[in-house]
């Protein structure tokens, strides 16, 4: 009797340790998550990104949202190129979003709808040439081409992280960006997948609950 006893406390004592390993583990996990949550939406609180969604995936019409793409770059980024933060840039953007809107229709015929706004909008995560965005919501000019069901593109517009703008780490703080923002999108060392895969659940339980 006394052996079974003895087995049954050790047993008890194990489960014991093993939740308090779990609650540990789950603790670290919560903690880690909620600071890479405040990192990334600080990040995306200094951008407004570009979204161009296709008509189709037919050859002509993701040419022609590349065509639309170009048009609206060469707008806005000048417009907004001397602006000192995201709300200004924005403020900018809404201001000439009905030109934004004219200017893209102009390539289209005229039974092709399209929609220009500018709101915040749940991006997923986004790996470019020389940098990963983290998924999160950020504030996003949103160009929507006919049935928008083809493949979309995105880009950074402010500050300016379109693909070909930056090849050097140092670029990325002569744009404004401090250290921490830096290593976020740049470091693909050990525990990046790791953490762009937490910033996707995060978001992906904000979606859920919104």
């Amino acid at each position: 009797m006394a052996t079974l006893h003895s087995k049954a406390v050790r047993f008890y004592m194990k489960l014991k340790l093993w939740e308090l390993s779990l609650l540990i583990a789950l603790v670290v996990t919560l903690l880690w998550g909620t600071l890479l949550d405040q990192r990334q939406q600080e990040l995306s609180d200094r951008m407004i990104r570009l979204h161009v969604l296709a008509h189709s995936d037919t050859e002509i019409d993701q040419m022609l949202k590349y065509h639309i793409r170009d048009e609206v770059r060469a707008l806005v980024e000048p417009l907004i190129s001397a602006s000192p933060d995201r709300e200004s840039a924005e403020a900018k953007i809404r201001a000439h979003l009905d030109e934004i809107h004219a200017l893209a229709s102009a390539s289209l015929a005229a039974d092709v709808p399209l929609q220009a706004t500018l709101s915040r909008e749940s991006s997923p995560t986004r790996a470019y040439e020389t940098f990963t965005l983290p998924a999160g919501f950020y504030t996003t000019l949103r160009i929507e081409i006919g049935e928008a069901r083809g493949q979309n593109w995105w880009c950074v517009v402010f500050p300016p992280l379109c693909l070909e703008a930056v090849t050097s780490t140092r670029e990325f703080y002569d744009l404004g960006l401090d250290d921490t923002e830096v290593a976020l999108i740049t470091d693909t060392g050990t525990g990046a997948d790791m953490r762009f895969w937490a910033l996707e659940r995060i978001e992906d339980l904000r979606e859920r609950f919104r």
